[in-house]
């Protein structure tokens, strides 16, 4: 298990200098802590004030400066990774480049957990199916990465041995970006412990389609939703209202208006497709709701009756599955404002 990280450092490697950002957690800004000579005894002095090795999670872009800096940083028990500069989000007509920037970036990249493992599993994961199908091999049960699904895949087999080998590295790459993403979900975790917002989460929890992660993404992305004084507040804060365009008479709505957290709203319309099956508590959500009160818990199964059935009459008007998702996110939304007023966070 990863012991508590307390800060997420962005470095700007260059060949004359580093320059350093961190991002403590929470939701403050990254600062700038400066820039140091290309050499390990200052980085170490600099990252020292930080906290312990274990304590930080530092990344750099990948350049001409090569490897070396990371496996320094992890023979002395720094969590050290580097990431493509091809794969760092840039916004449109982003035109200012400077150290300063990009370690900050870097930094809450890190801590925002954009340069994450979960897209790194999801990719192997493409690159295994799409060699299956490249090979007429179908996997003919109902969901894929289960204890069934990887029984099958430890029966496939190739004609050709090279074929073979290709196959065990996906399967090899696969188990150990799952393996990461598992580390990253225990260090939450232990972390959520000690949140003064724990007590929001595991409510969340209690709604269908909101496991662990999802809930504590919600939160660190929302903060506390009692500053939103209605439910429509939120729901256009997360840009799932749809856009408007009237003059006189004439009131024409279009597309919903993606302003505001994109990343909470990518987890609520992924959480909305599990609204597509019947209202019932499995096992699993009941364990999640038994330390719930009842308030929190009504509220919960209220979402689901009405969201289950909400599905069902938008479907049977045959709209597009995406729209019918994006019309449940935006009433989950306004739930889980229900549910986060409920929970008082802790002082």
């Amino acid at each position: 298990m990863d012991d508590f990280i307390t800060a997420s450092v962005g470095l700007d490697v260059h060949v004359d200098s580093i320059a350093i950002g961190a991002a403590t957690a929470g939701r403050a800004p990254p600062c700038f802590l400066g820039t140091v000579p290309p050499k390990l005894p200052p980085l170490l002095k600099a990252l020292g004030q930080l906290g312990p090795p274990r304590a930080l999670r530092i990344v750099y872009e990948a350049g001409p400066c090569g490897y070396g800096l990371v496996r320094e940083l992890r023979s002395r028990g720094y969590q050290c990774e580097v990431v493509a500069a091809s794969k760092i989000p840039r916004q449109t007509g982003e035109r200012i480049k400077t150290d300063r920037r990009d370690a900050l970036k870097l930094a809450s990249l890190c801590r925002a957990g954009e340069l994450d493992m979960v897209r790194a599993r999801l990719k192997a994961r493409q690159q295994l199916k799409a060699m299956l199908l490249r090979h007429g091999k179908r996997y003919t049960g109902k969901s894929s990465w289960t204890a069934a699904h990887e029984r099958y895949l430890a029966e496939v087999g190739f004609a050709h041995p090279a074929q073979d080998i290709a196959y065990v590295e996906y399967r090899l790459a696969i188990r150990e970006a799952h393996e990461r993403v598992e580390r990253l979900v225990e260090a939450l975790r232990t972390q959520v412990q000690t949140w003064r917002m724990r007590a929001v989460v595991e409510a969340l929890m209690s709604l269908r389609g909101i496991d662990f992660v999802a809930a504590v993404t919600l939160v660190a992305e929302l903060g506390d939703l009692r500053r939103f004084a209605h439910p429509r507040d939120l729901m256009g804060y997360l840009g799932l209202v749809p856009s408007e365009h009237s003059s006189g008479n004439t009131r024409r709505l279009g597309e919903i208006t993606k302003t505001g957290n994109g990343h909470a709203r990518r987890i609520l319309i992924e959480a909305a497709w599990n609204y597509r099956f019947p209202a019932r508590i499995g096992l699993v959500l009941e364990r999640r709701q038994q330390s719930q009160s009842k308030s929190v818990r009504d509220i919960a199964w209220r979402a689901q009756r009405r969201l289950c059935q909400r599905y069902r009459r938008l479907n049977a008007r045959h709209l597009h599955r995406n729209k019918i998702c994006v019309a449940i996110a935006r009433e989950l939304a306004g739930f889980i404002w229900d549910i986060a007023r409920q929970v008082l966070p802790n002082p």
